[in-house]
């Protein structure tokens, strides 16, 4: 009887150690996906931040351009002002905030389309290192779009497979959203000189 009792302690304790490492794994890999998504955050922050200079710069030079200008100014502002947090990632909440980025996006472009009226500006030492800036900006933001994705999708393989699908269930772990491409961006934009 000795014998059995310590059989059936070691199954328990084996048991309940297994459980243990897949619960951590699992919170491990949750706060691995909110660590991506402050990734995703810092970058559209950093590009929010670079924006006043670059209107400023422009504004200088184009002074008659003042719509695209205040529609710039406008997308940033309605950008900054959508928060989503790391663990309420629906993909509702996230379709909103890659709307408003893409609105940004789109604004920037025809902000940057600007220097073809303006010769002088493109020469412009300050607006080049800006132009610059902002496009690293965008590299880097599509590199923690593609890393916050990779986190998401390992997270939500993880939580739909057996047996841990039990313990996510149990302990409320939830699938988390993806970046999904922009709608129209199937298609290559169009340009003309």
């Amino acid at each position: 009887m000795k014998k059995s009792i310590i059989i059936i302690l070691a199954v328990v304790a084996i048991l309940v150690f297994w459980a243990v490492s897949v619960y951590n794994g699992l919170v491990t890999m949750d706060e691995n996906v909110s660590g991506q998504w402050a990734n995703v955050e810092t970058q559209y922050q950093r590009r929010a931040d670079l924006i006043p200079n670059l209107v400023n710069t422009v504004k200088g030079y184009a002074t008659h351009e003042k719509e695209t200008l205040e529609g710039v100014v406008a997308a940033r502002s309605q950008a900054t002002q959508i928060k989503v947090d790391a663990a309420d990632l629906t993909p509702e909440k996230l379709a909103q905030y890659q709307k408003a980025q893409g609105a940004v996006t789109s604004a920037l472009g025809k902000l940057l389309a600007i220097t073809e009226s303006y010769p002088d500006l493109k020469a412009n030492q300050n607006f080049l290192e800006l132009q610059a800036q902002l496009e690293g900006t965008e590299n880097r933001i599509n590199v923690a779009r593609k890393n916050f994705n990779d986190a998401a999708q390992a997270y939500n393989t993880n939580i739909r497979r057996f047996p841990k699908s039990i313990f996510a269930g149990m302990f409320g772990f939830d699938k988390k959203a993806y970046f999904e491409a922009e709608e129209g961006s199937e298609k290559a934009p169009k340009v003309e000189f």
